[in-house]
């Protein structure tokens, strides 16, 4: 597998092949699967026990409908080993939704995602971020958090209010890719990269964020002509 070391890939790239064991289907899914077919949506997320990738994932899931459509397929990868996953999803079921496991981030490397490392006291973002950094990282979700609140924190309320229980994969998973930046990836027809939103922008703003709407479904537009 050949990895990307210059940051996201952008748009023009031509996104490399992944395969990965399928989550809500049974076999593997890789990215040459669409390449030549159709265009697709790849959304690549920390493991299930991220509370802020869950909604990302779910967002996701919302826009399937619209953007098959246009003739666009979606695909989401989550670092969360593969019965883990089943189980989350078998109790959380959201409908046409096309997974895929990569608990060893392979396919977070290959589209150029760093892994971010917290430190005591250095700070050289996208691969390294203080501790005291992050806390001021203020987290504000207006109707699902009570107050702006650090990831830490933020994370941890809402588990709870999820019902979320970190078992062992989970912590397996935490110790290992804590800080892997997500994005998700618009690849056309050929596997370029026509669109992309990743949480390793040059100022961080997209961090625990998701795309608006109203952004990935023009790109669609554009990708589906």
């Amino acid at each position: 597998m050949i990895e990307h070391h210059n940051g996201p890939l952008q748009p023009g790239d031509r996104a490399p092949n992944v395969v990965l064991d399928a989550i809500t289907q049974d076999g593997q899914i890789s990215i040459d699967d669409f390449r030549g077919r159709k265009p697709v949506l790849v959304g690549l997320f920390r493991g299930l026990h991220c509370p802020f990738c869950r909604r990302q994932i779910a967002a996701m899931a919302q826009l399937d409908g619209a953007l098959r459509e246009k003739g666009i397929e979606s695909l989401t990868v989550v670092n969360t080993p593969i019965d883990r996953a089943r189980l989350y999803f078998r109790y959380h079921p959201l409908p046409n939704l096309l997974a895929a496991s990569d608990p060893e981030r392979v396919s977070h490397r290959a589209f150029g995602l760093p892994n971010l490392q917290f430190t005591e006291d250095e700070d050289e973002w996208p691969h390294k971020l203080a501790k005291k950094t992050a806390m001021a990282m203020l987290i504000d979700m207006p109707g699902e958090l009570p107050t702006a609140m650090d990831p830490w924190a933020a994370s941890s309320y809402l588990d709870k209010a999820d019902g979320y229980q970190i078992m062992q994969d989970d912590e397996r998973m935490i110790a290992a890719g804590e800080g892997q930046l997500v994005g998700e990836f618009l690849l056309d027809r050929d596997g370029i990269v026509r669109w992309s939103f990743t949480e390793a922008t040059a100022d961080g703003h997209n961090m625990f964020g998701m795309p608006r709407r109203e952004e990935l479904m023009s790109a669609a537009s554009n990708v589906a002509h």
